[in-house]
């Protein structure tokens, strides 16, 4: 509990209810009612008609009694009367009045009004006389209104002193107010109220069968103040009463009215806190989620009877932006250095990507540098070395510590060749530092850091310490390795572990599903590797194979790769129409000698057709041979292997790479994909891309496709296929043909 209070969400809740409990967000709420009001309206029930008196001043008893009787030879199903009787004036007028309205017996209701809103006092109220009604029913009409005099409700009943008085609206109805409030249908257009005026029914002008069957309500304007009406301003205050009678005929006003803040209140808070533990699409989702049901929900609900109130959602969710917002912005400035990059503790807080080396650069006499330069260009003599750093490493973002240390995050590279990336970046250094007038030779050594799966601060550490072991010891790099030598056992047997794994099923295969956007099919299904290790769970493919490849034992798993998805693609393609196979292949092996024999002889042992088969090379500048890699390709092609450049866009060398390869096929990197429906620059790169592949004869698949409004893009854009977790997700086998099966089961019913 202490948690969730010291929490930006606890801490929005709170103020929240504080909030709420002075009614502060009550502007919040009318405006949104005002509005939603305005903007939708609906025709009032035909079921009841106003007759209006046209001059109260000059009408007696007995012309009330004579208005009463013309009323009633029409045969109205009941007659409401909303005015004041002049009873004392004239006797033979009473009389009369007495006499019509003891014949109309309980066809008749009268109404006592008070005279302004939030006013429920015997006092406030002028009860018509019984030696006139006599013992006919009384509804009473009183408002509550809010803080701008706009009615918002009326008592269920209202108690005076002689006793418990229905109201109005409930006697429309025909259906008791249970609650304490009768909230009323706003929606209802006072302006579609049918009226006639009395004057009309005393000349027997009334339209045959206007008044037949319906409840006529003789009402005085004059004798009523108006009152406001959300939507559409002043009205009689008869409206309210007719728009109240609406209300309580929803399906849920006479049971669930009085709903409140606190369950859409719960909804969001629900949906916020899902929000702050999701990232990417799935953050946004929620949060966009909490928003629209903040702003829909009320009024739906509205609609079926039930009165939420959303003041205290949009409290809670703009208190919890502004501290999200704030502490970001306060987290920002702690993790920037004083020369304006971003410090090593912002380094540190976040997590470095699978595949990622730490590097940390530290320059030799850096506090003697600065000790020479005037205050004012210490930040640029930082961002001076930053830009060096930049031009030769594969990161554009470098952090910069005390004491001369830069460190950035550079991808995994087999040893000696980040060495020899390092050495090279080491010579850039070799030119002198140009700083105002100022001139200095530099020299930079570098500490690094391999060990994966350790948290970001051990890491950045690690680097730290080597660097500074580096520069002591006059070393160009310094690697840390006492993590590494606790990993030695896994990885020097990571050879057996991966066959312990196949033998025992805790390598398996998954099949992701790739769908034809034209046909609107599965049209293929990618095969992909996981590990669940028995005590270290699972094992993110990227890890484990990356440790494949730096030990050299990434063959034996790609050929087991080929050999069961082999098997996939003949039982898929034995069940229903052709469905292609495509499995991934490492730049580590693209060059190897044996590899299209191997191939080969795998494709002729399992007798299947290689055209079947798409390999996925990953687009990338690690290949050591690049003209036995291009061999080889162009060697499996001839087998009749369909080739396939995945990620394409991501590496150094895209253009390159798709005019030296032989390829049939192009897959768009998600990081494009997942930002097109938001971003016009991503969709213009998609576009062009497919524009470009289609030129040269290949066709497109789409990675990470994750709604709706992307797969429809992509198929305006002429993009042949698509896969990701919007088309389906990674799945066993089993489940994964019968999904397939099921949808051609689906699809030959439709045809």
């Amino acid at each position: 509990m202490q948690r969730l209070v010291r929490s930006t969400l606890g801490f929005s809740i709170l103020a929240t209810l504080l909030l709420a409990m002075i009614t502060a967000g009550e502007p919040l709420a009318h405006g949104y009612w005002n509005v939603s009001y305005w903007m939708y309206s609906r025709p009032a029930p035909r079921s009841d008609v106003l007759v209006t008196l046209d001059d109260t001043s000059t009408w007696g008893t007995a012309d009330e009694a004579e208005l009463l009787e013309r009323i009633q030879r029409e045969m109205p199903r009941r007659i409401v009367f909303d005015a004041q009787i002049p009873a004392g004036k004239n006797p033979k007028g009473d009389a009369a009045l007495a006499d019509t309205i003891r014949s109309l017996g309980n066809d008749i209701l009268f109404v006592a009004r008070s005279a302004k809103v939030d006013q429920f006092a015997t006092a406030d109220f002028k009860l018509p006389p019984r030696s006139i009604i006599g013992k006919s029913t009384i509804a009473l009409s009183a408002w509550h209104a809010n803080f701008l005099y706009f009615a918002d409700s009326s008592p269920g009943t209202i108690s005076l002193n002689d006793g418990e008085y229905p109201v109005l609206s409930s006697e429309l109805a025909g259906i008791p107010a249970v609650w304490d409030h009768v909230y009323p249908d706003f929606s209802i257009d006072p302006a579609t109220v049918v009226q006639i005026p009395a004057s009309h029914v005393h000349k027997g002008q009334v339209p045959p069968g206007l008044l037949t069957g319906r409840t006529v309500i003789v009402t005085a304007a004059a004798q009523a103040p108006p009152i406001l009406y959300k939507g559409h301003g002043l009205v009689p205050p008869v409206m309210l009463d007719i728009a109240g009678a609406e209300g309580l005929k929803k399906p849920f006003a006479w049971g669930f009215a009085e709903a409140g803040s606190l369950p859409l209140l719960m909804l969001i808070v629900l949906l916020v806190a899902a929000g702050g533990r999701s990232t990417g699409w799935r953050k946004f989702g929620f949060y966009a989620a909490a928003v629209v049901a903040s702003f829909v929900l009320p009024f739906l609900f509205r609609s079926i009877g039930i009165v939420l109130a959303p003041d205290t959602s949009w409290m809670c969710m703009a208190i919890y932006g502004a501290v999200r917002l704030w502490s970001r912005r306060t987290r920002r400035i702690q993790l920037t250095s004083a020369s304006g990059l971003p410090n090593l503790l912002a380094l540190s807080s976040a997590p470095i990507p699978i595949g990622s080396d730490v590097v940390v650069g530290i320059v030799a006499r850096y506090e003697e540098i600065l000790a020479t330069l005037p205050r004012e260009l210490h930040h640029e003599c930082a961002r001076q070395i930053a830009r060096r750093i930049t031009s030769g490493a594969s990161s554009s973002t470098i952090y910069h510590g005390e004491g001369g240390h830069f460190a950035w995050i550079e991808e995994a590279r087999p040893i000696e060749v980040q060495f020899g990336h390092l050495e090279g970046l080491r010579a850039l250094f070799s030119a002198p530092l140009q700083i105002g007038s100022h001139t200095f030779d530099t020299n930079i050594h570098f500490g690094l850091d391999r060990n994966e799966g350790l948290d970001a601060s051990t890491r950045v550490n690690s680097a730290l310490a080597s660097a500074s072991e580096a520069l002591a010891n006059g070393r160009v790099i310094e690697l840390f390795e006492a993590d590494r030598l606790a990993e030695a056992p896994w990885e020097l047997s990571l050879h057996a572990r991966i066959e312990e794994g196949l033998r025992n099923g805790d390598i398996w295969l998954a099949y992701q599903p790739q769908w034809d956007l034209r046909a609107n099919r599965i049209c293929g299904a990618e095969a992909l590797i996981r590990w669940n290790h028995p005590t270290r769970g699972p094992i993110a493919p990227d890890a484990f194979i990356l440790q494949a490849e730096r030990a050299g034992r990434i063959d034996a798993l790609t050929y087991w790769v080929l050999d069961l998805a082999i098997a996939s693609a003949l039982a898929l393609n034995a069940r229903g129409p052709r469905l292609q196979m495509s499995i991934n292949l490492s730049a580590q092996m693209v060059d190897k000698p044996d590899l299209v024999q191997q191939f080969a002889a795998i494709v002729a042992r399992r007798g299947i057709d290689p055209a079947l088969l798409t390999v996925e090379v990953t687009e990338t500048s690690s290949v050591r041979n690049r003209p036995a890699a291009c061999h080889n390709l162009s060697q499996l092609r001839a087998l009749g292997f369909r080739l396939s450049i995945d990620d394409f866009g991501t590496g150094e060398a895209s253009l390159a790479y798709l005019a030296d390869l032989p390829s049939d096929e192009l897959k768009i990197d998600r990081r494009f994909v997942s930002r097109m429906a938001d971003s016009p620059r991503d969709r213009v790169i998609v576009s062009n891309t497919i524009s470009l592949a289609h030129a040269l004869g290949q066709s497109v698949v789409a990675e990470g496709v994750e709604d709706a409004e992307t797969c429809a893009l992509l198929t305006e854009l002429g993009c042949d296929q698509a896969q990701g977790y919007y088309l389906g997700r990674p799945q066993p086998f089993d489940v994964f043909e019968a999904d397939y099966l099921a949808t051609l089961e689906k699809r030959s019913q439709m045809f």
